[in-house]
């Protein structure tokens, strides 16, 4: 039996629970364990805790959920996200394109950075922080800046926080990852409706039972990642030099279940993005500089870590084993992942190619008759990135490295 800490709520559940085991049919290699993992909680809301069964072959699901939950159901429910996202797929080990190992042990200072006051859970997925998390986070947001300026002579732009649903739709994000969207509302612009909203507040009535009855079409929601905006903004046009760099920094939401964990999985997240536009072999040949730029500024850093082919967390599709093979197959995504104690670590960046599906999506022109223009991009998780270092250096700045303690007035 395995227990995956990382996939596990924090603490034990305060209500009634019932504890079963479910078959995974067919049983999957034991390669596939982090892919069943994060994809547990997402397949019915009243699980609340989980441990997968097995080594080299993960056989069945120990669950604790909810009393009254229907082991049947739940099983029917497993059974349809095994077969879909994850019977097909083949044994994978990633394969890394870049390694550094540094002097010292990483060590997880989120316990520190609360009882200083210098991190502050907020709710399910949310963290707010001062300093010196504050001042760090900037600092690392804007090496990466710069970088991205005087590299690729970026545009910079800041985009609202909300995003049309048709957008999202548009990209496909719906139907790849429907499990981690945020959708926003607002009541129906009626005086009825906003005289029964106040009448049930009055009365008690729950507030999900009022929004349900007076909210208005969902046509914006919160963006998952802020490329998302660059794509919009070039809708049904032609780029009138045929290539373009954009960046971005700005608010991202991904609705995380109970995979909520300090500052290293949060429903609310800072991201700083840099899209890519152009000829094929131009954005590929950006993509891998962005890549080279970014590990030397991690060894600047003395941060470790590893870089590494990579697939999207697809979810529930008919699709899902073709589009994470293709991802492998073609290396279409690595992910940057940094030490944070012991085996642990998280994926700090990424740098994805897409080809022409995001040109074709929104009608995105290269000019010159070239058809749609190739993307790629690259998103840094600021708040990742900077607890990977306090995770490193500690959370002194007298442990720091002096160009950055120097940088933050330390």
């Amino acid at each position: 039996m395995t227990a995956l800490d990382d996939a596990r709520p924090a603490g034990p559940p305060r209500q009634p629970v019932t504890t079963f085991l479910l078959p995974v049919e067919p049983p999957l290699d034991g390669s596939q364990a982090a892919e069943l993992a994060r994809r547990v909680f997402f397949v019915a809301e009243s699980i609340l805790d989980f441990r997968l069964v097995g080594e080299d072959r993960i056989t069945g699901l120990e669950v604790t959920a909810t009393a009254g939950t229907d082991p049947a159901e739940l099983a029917r429910k497993l059974a349809v996200v095994v077969a879909n996202d994850l019977a097909r797929q083949e044994a994978f080990t990633p394969k890394v394109v870049w390694r550094l190992d540094t002097e010292g042990t990483p060590s997880d200072v989120f316990d520190e950075l609360t009882a200083t006051g210098a991190a502050i859970p907020a709710g399910a997925g949310q963290v707010a922080f001062g300093e010196p998390l504050l001042s760090l986070t900037d600092h690392l947001d804007q090496r990466v800046r710069a970088l991205v300026a005087a590299e690729f002579d970026a545009a910079e732009f800041r985009y609202p926080t909300l995003i049309a649903t048709d957008v999202m739709r548009r990209s496909g994000y719906f139907s790849s990852f429907p499990q981690l969207m945020m959708f926003v509302s607002r009541l129906h612009s009626d005086v009825d409706v906003y005289q029964d909203f106040l009448h049930g507040l009055s009365a008690g009535t729950d507030l999900t039972d009022l929004l349900r009855a007076g909210a208005a079409t969902v046509d914006h929601c919160l963006p998952p990642t802020m490329c998302y905006h660059s794509f919009a903004q070039l809708a049904d046009s032609t780029l009138p030099a045929g290539s373009s760099v954009l960046t971005s920094r700005g608010k991202s939401f991904r609705f995380e279940s109970r995979y909520e964990r300090s500052l290293e999985r949060l429903w609310d997240f800072t991201i700083r993005e840099i899209v890519f536009l152009g000829p094929r072999r131009t954005v590929l040949a950006q993509r891998a500089r962005l890549m080279e730029l970014t590990f030397e500024l991690m060894a600047e850093l003395g941060l470790g870590g590893r870089c590494e082919v990579a697939s999207d967390p697809f979810f529930i599709n008919t699709d899902t084993a073709d589009q994470v093979w293709n991802q492998r197959f073609l290396e279409l995504k690595y992910e940057l992942r940094l030490p944070l104690e012991g085996e642990r670590d998280v994926a700090v960046c990424s740098f994805n190619f897409h080809d022409r599906f995001f040109g074709r999506a929104f009608a995105i022109g290269a000019g010159d008759g070239a058809g749609p223009v190739h993307t790629a991009c690259a998103g840094f998780g600021l708040e990742r990135l900077a607890y990977a270092f306090l995770c490193r250096h500690g959370v002194d700045p007298a442990g720091w490295p002096e160009q950055v303690r120097r940088a933050v007035g330390s």
